[in-house]
């Protein structure tokens, strides 16, 4: 089969598996990933993220990951849902689910099928293919420009004329020769929604984001504890963010995605955080069984609960955070201390004398303190 017909033959099969869109770039599409990427990480950027500086050269250059490879087959699913993906934050009482980790993980939706068009490329073709989703040092964002998807935004993400910033990547490399696709151009213009909006201040110029200020990555990636000067600005968001993707005017052209094995979970939708606060680690996992939600674990999705909880301003969410003044994780433990002050503080400095008699953990003082700084000597 040539390669034109095989780039067909690959293209019905993407569509019959889901996917929006389908482009190919070649292995040497983004000669300046190198040094961009190199001064992201040079800025501190990737905050804990060390597998990024790890496997640099890997990720920036395709031929460095797999020597053999010759082009990029780059796909695109659809998973723009059909109302305000906003509409939670205008409930303080309830938990803001970022939209992808309201559905089934992706990665496990996205690969099999996947290996479904690779195994139509490797048939045809008689080459070899390798897929990636998310998993391995694969710069997906700007080889989907390369290839014609669309256009990283000031946002950083994807940006799509047909889908807004609404696609999943995954990406094929194989070593068959197949036509390339032109790149997309910039559209964002003089807009900058995504960039004003963001309740962080993530973006230090449009088009650059540090991680470290990022609501998705300080709620998903981050395992540790929360710097204070950032827990307000999360407001709700107990799980990622949509807020510099949704307001993205190029969203306007995008449907609601078809996928059925991507729909969206109707239970995980407006969540009371005053629930969510009494699970305990099998409820959570059941409650999150097959989304993403369930690989940030549950100290660490409770940690990000009780940030909203303080958030809230509702004095009777005061009885969900005391029981976690004793919890066995002390990344639980700081961040209820610091919900208590937020909601109660009179409470919350009544408790602190004995609350520091029984911690040992350095965090967890911290934040009594910070409440009380006259209690150190008397602790």
């Amino acid at each position: 089969m040539n390669a034109e017909k095989l780039k067909r033959a690959i293209a019905e099969r993407a569509r019959a598996e889901g996917f929006a869109v389908m482009r190919v770039a070649g292995a040497d599409a983004i000669p300046q990933a190198p040094e961009r990427l190199e001064a992201w990480i040079a800025n501190g950027y990737h905050g804990e993220m060390g597998w990024m500086q790890e496997r640099q050269a890997q990720r920036a250059d395709p031929r460095q990951l797999w020597s053999e490879v010759r082009s990029v087959v780059m796909l695109g699913m659809n998973y723009a849902g059909e109302g305000d993906p906003l509409a939670m934050l205008a409930h303080p009482d309830k938990a803001a689910i970022s939209l992808y980790a309201r559905r089934r993980d992706y990665h496990d939706v996205i690969k099999g099928k996947l290996k479904s068009v690779a195994g139509l490329l490797a048939a045809r073709g008689g080459a070899d293919v390798k897929v990636f989703v998310d998993t391995a040092p694969v710069m997906e964002k700007p080889l989907a420009q390369a290839a014609g998807l669309g256009w990283q935004g000031k946002h950083t993400v994807l940006v799509s004329r047909e889908h807004g910033s609404w696609l999943l990547l995954g990406a094929i490399y194989t070593t068959a020769e197949l036509p390339v696709d032109a790149p997309e151009r910039d559209h964002c213009g003089s807009c900058r929604r995504c960039l004003e909006i963001c309740p962080t201040d993530a973006f230090p110029a449009p088009y650059h984001l540090d991680a470290r200020r990022c609501i998705a990555y300080l709620t998903i990636e981050h395992a540790g504890h929360i710097d204070a000067e950032l827990r307000s600005g999360i407001g709700n968001r107990v799980f990622g963010c949509d807020d510099c993707l949704a307001v993205c005017p190029w969203n306007k052209f995008a449907a609601a995605a078809q996928e059925t094995r991507l729909a969206l979970k109707d239970e995980l939708d407006g969540l009371d955080l005053a629930a969510l606060a009494r699970l305990d680690d099998p409820t959570f996992r059941t409650l999150f069984a097959g989304t993403p939600v369930k690989r940030t674990g549950r100290d660490r999705f409770l940690r990000n609960v009780l940030i909203a909880i303080g958030n809230s301003g509702r004095a009777a969410f005061v009885d969900s955070a005391l029981p976690h003044l004793a919890d066995p994780s002390p990344l639980v433990r700081a961040v209820a201390v610091w919900a208590l002050g937020r909601l109660d503080a009179e409470r919350a400095r009544g408790l602190a004398i004995t609350g520091l008699q029984d911690e040992t953990d350095p965090q967890v003082r911290a934040e009594w303190h910070a409440l009380t700084p006259q209690t150190e000597d008397a602790a």
